[in-house]
């Protein structure tokens, strides 16, 4: 295994001379800092390399199979007078189960946070606080390997906390082997920060303002150091301003067309936190914890305009629906981990431990008043107040082991993941001017999940050419639900195994392929699962199901790579026991309801194409064409499955119009398809931005325009239930306008003193 400074060298360079002094193999270390070469029996010598550290070589008569142990790779002594830049990592790198968004050199995430990113991310797609991948379900999201507990809202709301400048890159995995949690029919989405460079400190400020209808503003600051066996990381950061939200529904009744329109103003209130702490003990033995916390304030007022039409299509009255909402959410994230090297030939343990809490709150106050069709005032049929909260108690223990044998890689490990969600709602009738407090409409909801999981997976390179890797992954789930007054509780258990496999052949160095396959699960969230009725206004509600049960995903995939450019990429998706979102209307009280059923299979497949590469030396460029199609199956709910096929098309390019000004261009288009329950209309987005830099880099100045024609919003988003068909969009600030200024500054050559010991000589003596 190659390591720097007590951590894995991912991406080193390795390469196996002959006495000739040719290259007879090559290869990259992976991101434990293993590798592997297949050759005949004779003499070598073996040469790591990596930018900025002194390379390492070995000269061996390999006659069978040989470990080098932990090779460990140093500062490059000296200086250089003068370092001209060329190159750098590529906006986007293609590995044979992952895709990596390089986020610190695209222009579109500068100032922004996670949830920005992960927009500007190839396959992503986030839409109506949903996270997912092309063509697939949603995705669960991991910071630094660990998985976030949150979907939804919830879920949108913590990762716009996370500045983009503090993200390192994001790793889209289709589909993950068996040590990570089996969770996500989408696949897992890792986030990675930035850690500090080696015996150096950097600061880094950002500045940004965004305007849309309105405008808000952010700030945020990190601090990186490290030298010799202490690396810390910290930031703190808040924005304030207001955003403008859009809704809209279209529901046709049989009496006639009732038409909804949302007009909101949302408060953009946060302030977060983080710091991470780690320190190498010995050699062998590292350990560390890491803090993160947030408190958010999205308060939103908003104005709800039902336009209620009659047989004829004319307007016969209006309901209009004024809201104060103030919404506050709060999370903390809590770390302990502990990496030993348990020898030389590269067998290591890890252990976790984690901690992650999560409150948010809601006081809605709506008032409810009917209009003539001249606008004139009728009289006030509704005014209420519902106050409800949610807290989530989130805790694991995970240890892993990674254990290299002479004729494969073995990896396996447990975890234990303790979850507890307490909500609860209240309802007051305040149409008399004083609170009234009705039963029926409120509710409690207590929620337990019990997981245990096991897992183990083998990986063999046979030779240059062919690789597999093998997985199993075991996990026990208990979910208990209560919602008192009621009696009893909803009480749900199950075993499943989750088997992967990849197997990856290399023809030669222009060409190669991959098979993967993977099962995964959705679990329903936790809001999903909880039967209190949520009002939107006097005419709208959502609410949850606690009788939801997991859908079960299986995914095959098939790529080709093509001198490391292009990738062709055929996949087939199936969801069992699906379970999603059904928009209803009681045709009786003319009340629309957002409801949460078990009720389709479904089929996703599709073929794409993406290359990624430089056209130009100054010119880098990701494209991505796909077509997709579905075939699903209802049960449950009266409706008919919608099946239709999809062209997306996406480019991002990269243009370096000097050595400090870099211009970025973006388009994407998606067709309208039926998939499933839904229509969804076409989208397109045409985005532009540039970046200079000042000062040595030190300083730099980036402005960006998001979805510049207005397109990129959810629209003819449709649905027929019960022969009522409903039409929704929603345009949360598609367009919109950022310039941001971004400073660093620090110090790469710390002064690195090392302290003596008693055995300093036996030990230079056993180098």
């Amino acid at each position: 295994m190659v390591q720097h400074n007590a951590a894995p060298a991912a991406f080193a360079n390795v390469v196996l001379l002959n006495t000739a002094g040719k290259v007879e193999q090559g290869a990259l270390t992976q991101e434990n800092g293993s590798f592997r070469l297949a050759v005949k029996s004779g003499r070598y010598t073996v040469r790591i390399s990596y930018v900025g550290l002194a390379p390492w070589e070995r000269t061996l008569q390999l006659e069978k199979d040989t470990s080098l142990g932990i090779v460990t790779l140093k500062e490059q002594e000296g200086r250089l007078r003068e370092v001209v830049i060329t190159g750098g990592r590529k906006l986007v790198e293609q590995q044979p189960d992952r895709l990596i968004f390089n986020v610190e050199n695209s222009i579109a995430a500068v100032g922004g946070n996670a949830l920005n990113a992960l927009g500007a991310a190839p396959g992503v797609l986030v839409q109506h606080n949903v996270i997912s991948m092309l063509g697939k379900g949603a995705s669960r999201v991991m910071i630094n390997g660990r998985m976030i507990e949150l979907t939804g809202e919830d879920l949108a709301a913590y990762l716009s906390s996370i500045s983009a400048a503090d993200i390192k890159n994001i790793e889209i995995i289709t589909n993950p082997p068996a040590r990570y949690d089996a969770a996500g029919a989408g696949g897992l989405i890792n986030i990675n920060l930035k850690k500090g460079a080696a015996n150096a400190w950097k600061n880094t400020t950002v500045l940004s303002y965004d305007q849309n209808a309105y405008a808000f503003y952010s700030l945020r600051n990190s601090f990186l150091y490290q030298r010799n066996k202490l690396r810390l990381a910290a930031s703190i950061g808040g924005k304030t301003g207001y955003l403008k939200t859009r809704e809209e529904l279209k529901t046709y009744y049989v009496k006639g067309l009732w038409q909804l329109g949302i007009d909101g103003k949302e408060k953009q209130e946060n302030l977060n936190g983080s710091v991470a702490v780690d320190y190498d003990f010995t050699d062998n033995i590292s350990a560390g914890v890491q803090y993160a916390g947030q408190h958010n304030n999205p308060d939103r007022s908003d104005v709800a305009t039902i336009a209620i039409h009659d047989e004829a299509g004319s307007v016969a009255s209006y309901l209009i629906n004024r809201g104060q909402n103030d919404i506050g959410n709060t999370s903390h994230t809590l770390n302990a981990h502990l990496i030993a090297k348990l020898d030389t030939q590269g067998r290591r343990f890890s252990f976790d431990l984690d901690r992650f809490v999560y409150r948010s709150g809601i006081d809605n106050q709506f008032a409810a008043s009917s209009y003539s069709s001249e606008m004139a005032f009728l009289l006030t049929g509704q005014m209420a107040r519902n106050v409800s909260e949610q807290h989530i108690y989130n805790t694991s223990a995970t240890v892993d082991f990674d254990y290299p044998m002479k004729a494969f890689r073995l990896n396996y490990g447990a975890k234990l993941s303790f979850i507890t969600s307490k909500s609860g709602g209240d309802y007051y009738n305040t149409i008399s001017g004083r609170p009234v407090w009705e039963q029926e409409r409120s509710n409690r909801f207590d929620y337990r999940e019990y997981n245990q999981a096991a897992y183990a997976s083998g990986s063999k390179t046979f030779n240059a050419h062919i690789s597999l890797q093998l997985g199993l992954r075991l996990e026990h789930t208990t979910t208990e639900g209560h919602s008192p007054p009621k009696p009893g509780w909803y009480v749900n258990s199950y075993l499943k195994l989750f088997p992967s496999l990849s197997f990856s052949y290399k023809m030669n160095d222009d060409h190669g392929w991959v098979l993967n396959y993977g099962r995964r699960i959705t679990r329903p969230g936790f809001r999903d699962l909880n039967p209190y009725r949520s009002y939107l206004n006097s005419k709208s509600y959502s609410e949850g199901n606690p009788f939801l049960q997991p859908a079960l995903n299986d995914n095959l995939e098939v790529a080709y790579t093509y001198k490391g450019k292009f990738r062709t990429n055929a996949f087939l998706h199936i969801t069992s026991n699906g379970f999603g979102v059904i928009f209803k209307a009681d045709r009786a009280t003319n009340t629309q309801t957002v409801i949460r059923e078990n009720y389709y299979k479904e089929y996703a497949f599709g073929i794409g194409e993406n290359y990624t590469g430089n056209i130009t030396p100054w010119w880098e460029s990701s494209n991505d064409l796909y077509l997709l199609s579905s075939r699903t199956w209802f049960h449950g709910i009266d409706a008919v499955p919608l099946n239709g096929e999809q062209l997306y098309f996406n480019t991002v390019n990269a243009f370096s119009l000097s050595r400090a000004t870099k211009l970025q261009v973006d388009f994407l288009y998606s067709s309208p398809f039926k998939k499933g329950l839904y229509e969804i209309g076409y989208r397109m987005r045409f985005n532009i931005g540039i970046k200079h830099s000042m000062l040595n880099n030190r300083l730099q100045l980036a402005a960006f325009v998001n979805d510049v024609f207005n397109t990129a919003y959810l629209k003819d988003y449709n649905s027929v239930v019960n022969s009522i068909r409903q039409e929704y969009s929603q345009n949360n600030s598609s367009r919109y306008f950022r310039l941001s200024l971004t400073y660093q500054f620090g110090n790469s050559n710390l002064d690195i003193r090392k302290r003596s010991g008693g055995n300093d000589e036996e030990r230079k003596r056993a180098d």
